[in-house]
């Protein structure tokens, strides 16, 4: 069954939220806020799929809010749709320079909340869909490199906040070149993708993300993991591939094809540079390598913030 869209309804009046609930409920997922703060303590927590923003409120007002909203990496792409009595083009213009996508007056008219309701769901739905091609990687279905760098900006910042834990994990594919060269590209896609099953196989949690990182590298980012569950993870993803039984006679450690796998976890801190957890957890799949590949090595580490920079974008 797919899931209802939700939508956080922002006003200091109760009975404006009451209104808007009583049109929308039966087709969406409704939350509410009575003021400013709360508004994005419950975008944070809520994630919702679409803001009803008032923009007069007492204290923080709607255009703070959309500021806030927009310059934040976990809503900035969550649409806000500001509800007001004002009738003034001046302060309609402004909230659409802040970043919102639509006005609605008030009082409202049911017919129309619906329809633009329905109109900006549905090209955020589309958008989102475009979004997802964009970081998927074709021959596997798992995201690519720049989901990662999007996943891994979003985590340190979200878990920063509580100081969470992030675990993330980097594996490869022992001696792929010579399966290519063995048994030619068609069977080293082949193994790919069983492999990128396998990952997919070992990982439950909802938030827990698996990549392709490129060529025969994988990593998976584990939000709220700490190192012992990570560690468990990475042991059940090289016995899964070990359970494949990909014969691969051009291995030095193995009759089948292996992996050799690194793990790096650590508590986020605010202003963490997020490229740490790759260059930790990369230095650990080299270990592993080291070691005489087939295996997994891992570590805590702590974040030593240099810079607020975002991990920045190959594509």
């Amino acid at each position: 069954m797919n899931k209802r869209p939700s939508i956080l309804i922002v006003d200091d009046e109760v009975s404006n939220i009451e209104i808007l609930s009583a049109v929308l409920e039966e087709d969406h997922d409704i939350y509410f806020a009575t003021s400013g703060d709360e508004a994005i303590a419950t975008a944070r927590a809520a994630l919702p799929d679409l803001i009803l923003l008032d923009v007069l409120m007492p204290g923080t007002d709607g255009y703070e809010v959309c500021t806030s909203l927009k310059g934040d990496p976990l809503l900035a792409d969550v649409p806000v749709i500001f509800t007001t009595a004002l009738g003034d083009q001046e302060a309609e213009v402004k909230g659409l320079e802040l970043g919102a996508i639509d006005y609605i007056a008030k009082p409202i008219s049911p017919v129309v909340v619906r329809a633009r309701v329905r109109n900006h769901l549905e090209m955020k739905r589309m958008r989102d869909d475009l979004a997802k091609l964009a970081v998927t990687d074709a021959l596997t279905g798992l995201g690519n490199r720049r989901r990662l760098e999007q996943a891994l900006n979003i985590e340190t910042a979200r878990l920063a906040l509580t100081s969470g834990t992030l675990s993330v994990i980097i594996l490869d594919i022992d001696f792929f070149k010579r399966f290519n060269d063995l048994y030619g590209h068609t069977a080293g896609d082949r193994c790919l993708t069983m492999v990128a099953a396998a990952l997919n196989r070992a990982v439950h949690h909802a938030s827990d993300l698996t990549i392709r990182y490129g060529g025969e590298e994988f990593a998976c980012v584990l939000p709220e993991t700490e190192h012992d569950r990570a560690m468990d993870i990475a042991h059940g993803i090289r016995e899964r591939v070990e359970a494949l039984n990909i014969p691969h006679s051009g291995s030095d450690v193995a009759a089948t094809v292996s992996v050799s796998i690194g793990v790096a976890t650590a508590a986020c801190v605010p202003g963490a540079t997020p490229e740490a957890w790759v260059k930790a957890a990369d230095a650990e799949l080299y270990k592993a390598k080291a070691a005489g590949r087939n295996s997994v090595s891992g570590r805590t580490f702590q974040v030593v913030v240099e810079d607020a920079r975002p991990l920045s974008s190959t594509a």
